[in-house]
């Protein structure tokens, strides 16, 4: 791949940045700007090399047309309280907004379009419909940059699309991503634990699958976990549940065996009448969930289990909560995997999503993890050996507009 390097003299030229800054909102303001602030050093670098610097991005999932809900108005806003230079924003993406915006540029100068989503275009399944957009997108600049590594498992325009068109590099976000995780399909130091939380066992089954051959030890918690305790043949109450996904697991787990890996699960639970902050809470042996309770964290002696499993490894990945950790009540088993990543000698990577804002809102300092990625869906897909779209895109050898 090619980096900033490789463009060349950026002095005057026009460079579209295509960043991540699919930030969490609560109204108008932003609950965790790690991904603006992963995002800023190749915008900052852009900028410090004379370059007039356009970033694209987008946030949530609008039905391709303008939504206030879903603007980036307030991201602009923080990119330049982060960046310590001004930022201006325009209000559409490729139209007489973000073409004035753009024309008014100096050398250094950074703007942020508006939600791309907010184009039908963006994320368009017709090719036709899709490339339309993208030149579009690819007129407004002289040169790319990929560096939204949260979004490069999508086929999207300004992700697959524009890259073909204009001389592409890669960022140094997208970069640093790519080369953590070719140490984790690699040869990493062993043991090699990868911790597996979240809500949806399908979601993960893929990886499982994938590492069965390279990792030492599978630690697995979260809501997915109930598809595996059912497939033991125990009670889940009303506990998140694939039941389409039983025998898929079970096969799992059979395969994990034939290949010596460990997998570890809860063997308590914090069972709840409802995920509620006030609700009524016991903690329960892992197979007898009583049938009118829901689990919501793994409970204490998993919590040591599981921080007692992660401790001596060498290389961890972790990918998804413990427990329902935006609640307090339910948030003790991701601090105890957090707490356990942070006294890890070796790599540990905490794989974006709702792993990296929990470790952020449980108070745990970023720097005491090896690394925390800006993209959970695209890491787990890396991990499960899947092509991501956006990376062929910066990997094709055109070098030159199309």
């Amino acid at each position: 791949m090619k980096t900033i390097d490789d463009l060349g003299d950026l002095r005057g030229k026009r460079v579209l940045v295509r960043s991540d800054l699919n930030v969490p909102l609560d109204g108008g303001t932003i609950t965790d700007d790690g991904r603006i602030r992963a995002s800023a050093p190749t915008i900052s670098d852009l900028s410090d090399r004379g370059a007039r610097v356009i970033v694209c991005a987008h946030l949530g999932r609008p039905k391709g047309a303008p939504d206030p809900a879903y603007s980036l108005a307030p991201v602009a806003d923080r990119m330049a309280e982060v960046l310590g230079r001004p930022v201006q924003f325009a209000t559409d993406t490729v139209g007489d907004a973000a073409q004035a915006a753009v024309a008014a540029l100096g050398d250094g100068d950074v703007v942020v379009l508006e939600n791309l989503r907010f184009d039908p275009g963006e994320t368009s399944k017709d090719d036709a419909e899709r490339s339309a957009f993208a030149d579009r997108l690819a007129a407004l600049a002289d040169a790319y940059v990929g560096d939204g590594f949260g979004a490069l498992h999508r086929k999207h325009a300004s992700v697959y699309d524009v890259p073909a068109r204009l001389p592409h590099a890669v960022g140094g976000l997208v970069r640093k991503e790519i080369e953590v995780l070719e140490r984790l399909t690699g040869d990493p130091d062993r043991p090699y634990v990868v911790v597996l939380g979240g809500s949806k066992v399908s979601d993960k089954l893929g990886v499982i699958d994938n590492l069965l051959g390279r990792v030492d030890r599978l630690v697995i918690g979260g809501g997915m976990v109930f598809t595996f305790l059912k497939a033991q043949g125990h009670e889940v109450g009303k506990s998140l549940l694939e039941q389409d996904q039983v025998d898929a697991v079970r096969s799992s787990v059979e395969q994990a065996a034939a290949k010596g890996v460990e997998i570890v699960l809860p063997v308590d639970i914090v069972a709840a009448t409802s995920l509620d902050a006030d609700a009524d809470i016991d903690v329960v042996a892992a197979d007898a969930i009583p049938a009118d309770r829901i689990g919501a964290d793994i409970g204490p002696r998993s919590a040591e289990l599981f921080a007692g499993k992660i401790r001596d490894a060498r290389t961890v990945f972790w990918n998804g909560p413990m427990g329902v950790f935006e609640q307090e009540a339910f948030a003790d088993g991701t601090r105890a995997v957090a707490e356990a990543l942070t006294e890890v000698d070796g790599l540990t990577v905490v794989g974006g999503g709702d792993s990296a804002a929990a470790v952020r809102q449980l108070g745990f300092a970023e720097d005491r993890f090896g690394h925390i990625s800006t993209g959970g869906g695209a890491s787990l897909e890396f991990l499960e050996g899947k092509t991501l779209p956006g990376l062929t895109a910066l990997t094709d050898s055109t070098d030159t507009k199309g």
